[in-house]
């Protein structure tokens, strides 16, 4: 395997809210709503799989026209680090004679404000929960499908996913769940076969031996979904308040390490248990030490898929000087033989067609250990999705992590 990605960079610096952050109810307060869930009414046209949206095309911003040539210029991405492998961009540059120049950000909110400053990027490496603040903003441009006929090699849901219905703004780049990865060597427990996996990141006698993940939204959903709630985008201030309790719980049973460095600490043998994503266990093979085989790495989903189930996709932006280049990039980036070799690169499955889950073992891609850490397509239909939420429920989200980072870290 390549030398592994830090794909999860970005998450080093999670958004927290500064002390002063109001909680849940006095953002209800101020909105009329009392202490039940918020009736707000949110600023963004928020999708979700029960709210799909069709996202409209402005006149003033129309898809570019049909059989034109590409340019000559120098294609800029706008991408988290160490998320594309370096072969398909050599493949691309060799294939139309340019250059691609990569730009990279910590985090979100950094990247969505560079891009509002007036950038002129040709393609953003975004995330689903993003993209009502994308369009809602102007930032990006709508695709001419006539360019991307690679699209056919994508599972079906990604032709018209909720979030963007008739893949107007997007394609989808990769998919990947939310689990718990351990060493069998530090870990002598089936953290699969226990009653609640989740758990086990509670257990004292794995102190200082554990991380949770440093994204605000997955760590607090995983303490949902440990108390059997399946709304991981709540708004319910009893909620929150439990996870809030359960989080400083957590920091009294085995200090965790806040991190998106497991898929380096793990294999390293600095922790034995984490919660991580999927593409990072896989990944986590490439830094075992000489002589040590994957065969100590586990990683465990739910088997029924009800888990957190995410993806990423990549845009055009409107400001990009090279539009043209832009959507042939895309098409590359889902030529089947270059996502292969992608995800053999960065560890994150993209939903091809071409890719069986079911085969992965067999064909020597995934070792038998690590066969959870494949995402099937039947996951997006039974697993839980994170969701954009209103700014009111996202303070209150946010205030509850900034309290569990100062005595969490």
């Amino acid at each position: 395997m390549p030398e592994p990605t830090t794909r999860r960079q970005f998450l080093t610096r999670a958004a927290i809210l500064a002390a002063s952050a109001p909680t849940l109810g006095a953002f209800l307060s101020a909105c009329g709503g009392g202490s039940g869930p918020s009736t707000a009414t949110p600023s963004l046209r928020l999708a979700t799989p029960d709210n799909p949206v069709l996202w409209d095309i402005p006149e003033d911003n129309k898809p570019i026209a049909d059989g034109l040539a590409p340019e000559k210029g120098t294609l800029k991405l706008y991408s988290y680090a160490d998320y594309v492998s370096p072969d398909a961009i050599k493949s691309f540059e060799d294939k139309y004679s340019v250059t691609v120049e990569i730009s990279t950000f910590n985090d979100g909110g950094e990247a969505l404000t560079k891009l509002r400053s007036g950038v002129d990027f040709d393609i953003y490496n975004a995330n689903y929960t993003e993209i009502s603040r994308l369009v809602n903003g102007g930032l990006l441009r709508p695709l001419n499908h006539t360019y991307i006929e690679n699209i056919k090699n994508v599972w079906p849901g990604f032709t018209n996913p909720w979030y963007d219905q008739e893949w107007r703004y997007s394609v989808p780049y990769t998919i990947y769940t939310t689990g718990i990865g351990w060493r069998v060597d530090q870990v002598p427990d089936d953290i699969g076969a226990m009653t609640n996996p989740y758990d086990s990141l509670w257990d004292p006698k794995y102190k200082g031996k554990t991380a949770v993940l440093d994204d605000w939204h997955t760590t607090m959903a995983m303490v949902l979904l440990r108390a059997g709630i399946t709304d991981i985008n709540t708004s319910s201030e009893t909620d929150l308040a439990m996870v809030g309790e359960q989080l400083t719980a957590l920091v009294a049973a085995t200090s965790p390490k806040v991190t998106i460095t497991a898929y380096n600490d793990l294999p390293a043998g600095q922790l034995g248990l984490a919660a991580m994503w999927s593409g990072d266990i896989i990944n986590a093979q490439a830094y075992l030490p000489d002589g040590t085989g994957p065969d100590i790495l586990r990683y465990w989903f739910p088997a029924d898929g009800r888990g957190m189930v995410d993806n990423d996709m990549l845009v055009t932006l409107k400001g990009g000087k090279n539009p043209v280049l832009a959507h042939l990039f895309l098409d590359h980036m889902l030529d089947t033989e270059v996502a292969m070799q992608n995800f053999s690169a960065i560890g994150y499955q993209p939903p091809q067609n071409s890719i069986k889950p079911e085969h992965l073992v067999a064909d020597g891609f995934i070792p038998e250990n690590l066969s959870s850490a494949i995402v099937n397509p039947d996951w997006f239909d039974t697993g839980y999705r994170i969701l954009e939420l209103d700014p009111a429920n996202d303070a209150a989200w946010q205030n509850v992590w900034r309290t569990f980072k100062a005595g969490g870290s």
